[in-house]
């Protein structure tokens, strides 16, 4: 029977220990408004009033306070942040503006030759070139024709000139032979008129 008794008041002690504890939590700990909801729990009332212990609205007090201070502090880093990154924003902008402008500057370069220091676009110069060589090539084409035709006249000039020269020789045979037989007969007549 004692073993029973004893059984019977460890249970009973520890069961009133079991159901005695609350879940009342500390008035420093949670949000603001579990803060506020613990304060209002556990005040007083009187005639349709709260009644609230000083040093339980001094630590909501200080404990507003701390959260007041760490929202300002979050909030001026957080400007602060934003400020960089503008900052930061406006500086890639210009660099991109300026990555732009040389882009842009390349490509009018890739896009163009430089001729005697002019800047000349490269289909202006291709279309230029290519009308160059074609005018150089029917410039070949016309002088190697016209010295062609210049030689076949010159040949025909020789032969014409050696066929002038050939009957000149035999014009000017012939007419030695005429002069001689004329001087024969003009001595032969003056030697007959002497006898």
């Amino acid at each position: 029977m004692k073993k029973i008794i004893i059984t019977a008041t460890a249970l009973l002690l520890f069961t009133t220990n079991i159901f005695s504890q609350t879940t009342v939590k500390p008035a420093n700990s949670g949000s603001l408004q579990s803060q506020f909801e613990n304060l209002i729990d556990k005040s007083n009332s009187f005639q349709d009033y709260k009644v609230i212990k000083k040093t339980s609205l001094l630590k909501l007090q200080a404990n507003i306070l701390d959260s007041l201070a760490v929202s300002k502090n979050k909030l001026i880093t957080n400007v602060a942040f934003q400020e960089s990154q503008k900052k930061t924003i406006d500086s890639l902008k210009n660099k991109s503006a300026a990555s732009q402008t040389i882009v842009s500057e390349l490509v009018s370069e890739k896009e163009s030759i430089s001729v005697l220091g002019i800047q000349i676009e490269k289909s202006l110069f291709k279309v230029s070139f290519f009308l160059i060589v074609i005018g150089l090539i029917a410039a070949v084409f016309f002088l190697v024709f016209m010295y062609k035709r210049s030689n076949i006249i010159t040949v025909q000039s020789k032969l014409a000139l050696k066929q002038s020269q050939e009957e000149f020789e035999i014009y000017k045979e012939k007419a030695l032979e005429r002069e001689q037989k004329a001087m024969r007969r003009l001595q032969d007549e003056l030697n007959k008129q002497k006898k």
